[in-house]
């Protein structure tokens, strides 16, 4: 054990990085943080013991632990500006927590290859949606969807932000935009879907996990304490500037910046879904 706590300092270092940087995403691009958390856990997590089959399940669920406190931190200072629509959030929290608790125990029964896989290939399909300039720019009307809508896609979101261990936000935004809002307001609105997702995403993944062989050290189900406690210590430092930097961005540059940065982290999921 006194070994393994001496190796942690270049994991730990890693994570403290993670949690900067996710904080300012949460906060610039309205999204729990997951896209960048949920890789940096898979490269450190290794060096917390533990057996690889095991990784990516703890990586998500730890990945919803952190989102809580990120999402908080980054919807409070949207509100600050008067920017989210929270009746918004309260019509979709229902269906949103339903479609996490199936999320949930779906994430129980696949495998991490294929977790990893769907994470790919997901982030890799929503950067179209910021990239290609017909899709960012098309609406569908003036009026978030109504209730049988509002439920599939809400359901939806809360099941797959779940199994990706995300807070949501990007297809939240992608909704609100396609729906008239602004990518300004639909990003802070989008900030407070994360916490909704997280907190039943993380309890899950704990309960679970209990009993569960070969999990990292430190590990309570598929949340790993010291690894969220590293990340979200830095993350709330960093999300009100991200916020700022959301607020004083022309729209088409925050679109394009996102996009590009999905591109990235879909790459870098496909490499390590190959190596699995």
């Amino acid at each position: 054990m006194v070994d393994l706590l001496l190796n942690a300092g270049v994991p730990f270092a890693a994570l403290i990085v993670a949690g900067l940087v996710a904080g300012f995403a949460a906060g610039l691009f309205g999204i729990g943080g997951g896209f960048i958390v949920v890789p940096a856990l898979l490269v450190v997590l290794p060096l917390f013991g533990g057996d690889n089959a095991q990784l990516a399940h703890v990586a998500i669920g730890t990945s919803a632990a952190t989102i809580i406190i990120t999402s908080i931190r980054s919807l409070r200072s949207h509100a600050r500006r008067g920017a989210v629509e929270f009746p918004i959030l309260w019509s979709w929290a229902p269906w949103l927590i339903i479609g996490d608790a199936v999320g949930v125990l779906l994430a129980g029964r696949i495998d991490g290859h294929i977790l990893t896989m769907i994470f790919a290939i997901g982030v890799g399909l929503m950067s179209l949606l910021f990239l290609i300039p017909h899709l960012a720019d098309h609406k569908f009307g003036d009026d978030m969807p109504g209730i049988a809508p509002r439920v599939a896609i809400a359901g939806g979101l809360g099941t797959f932000s779940a199994l990706l261990g995300i807070g949501g936000g990007t297809i939240a935004i992608m909704v609100m935009t396609l729906c008239g809002r602004s990518i300004h307001r639909a990003i802070a609105t989008a900030s407070g879907i994360g916490a909704l997702i997280a907190i039943p995403s993380a309890i899950g993944f704990v309960l679970i996990g209990l009993g569960e062989a070969g999990l990292p050290w430190g590990s309570l189900g598929f949340v790993n304490v010291p690894a969220a406690a590293a990340i979200t210590s830095m993350s709330i430092l960093t999300a009100p500037l991200g916020v700022a930097a959301a607020h004083s961005l022309p729209a088409t540059p925050l679109r394009r910046i996102f996009g590009l940065y999905l591109v990235f982290i879909a790459i870098v999921m496909f490499r390590n879904a190959m190596k699995m």
